[in-house]
């Protein structure tokens, strides 16, 4: 009888030890709602002016494996300082899932230099009403990598809520933003 008091402690302990210590992995999960179709969802996703309604002022879209996603915050800035410059589609399940890699924004170069990984899925819920669910994940830990995540966590609300107004009042106007960075690039370049 001993003997069992001693080995079933130890049963579970060797069950349980693969995930003692292990933490949940960080992402950041974001949904939204969206008021319309199942198609009209995926081709904000996967088109060049779908993205550019919502997303960012300037894009290269090539829904496929391995196809460009490459979002441009900054379309005057130089090569691979415009925003998501070398972004590739990593899979696509039509009208159901697609996923891309993903960095850092330029201001955190050593975060930057390497890749996350972001799948956005879709729900049809009406006729005219989609769930738009973003997960963001395959974060380092510390330094930049904290700051980036912090920088995300807000960025991809401010993301989807432009999905949001996209649908309920028209696309986004870029105008005002590309005037404003090329005021700030004016800015920089007289401080030279």
């Amino acid at each position: 009888m001993k003997l069992w008091r001693s080995v079933i402690p130890l049963a579970i302990c060797a069950v349980l030890a693969p995930t003692v210590g292990l933490a949940a992995e960080r992402a950041i999960d974001k949904q939204v709602v969206i008021a319309a179709t199942l198609d009209e969802a995926w081709a904000a996703w996967t088109t060049r002016e779908g993205i550019v309604s919502f997303f960012a002022p300037e894009a290269v879209i090539e829904p496929r494996m391995g196809g460009a996603f490459q979002i441009h915050f900054d379309p005057t800035a130089p090569a691979g300082m415009k925003g998501a410059d070398d972004m590739r589609f990593m899979a696509l399940q039509p009208k159901k899932m697609l996923s891309f890699d993903w960095n850092a924004p330029p201001h955190l170069p050593d975060a930057r230099a390497q890749r996350t990984f972001v799948i956005v899925r879709f729900e049809p819920l009406a006729a005219r009403e989609t769930r738009v669910s973003l997960h963001h994940t395959g974060w380092g830990d510390g330094g930049e990598w904290d700051q980036a995540h912090a920088y995300f966590e807000r960025a991809w609300g401010n993301v989807l809520a432009n999905l949001k107004k996209r649908f309920d009042s028209g696309p986004v106007d870029w105008t005002e933003w590309l005037a404003q960075l090329r005021k700030w690039r004016e800015q920089a370049d007289k401080k030279k």
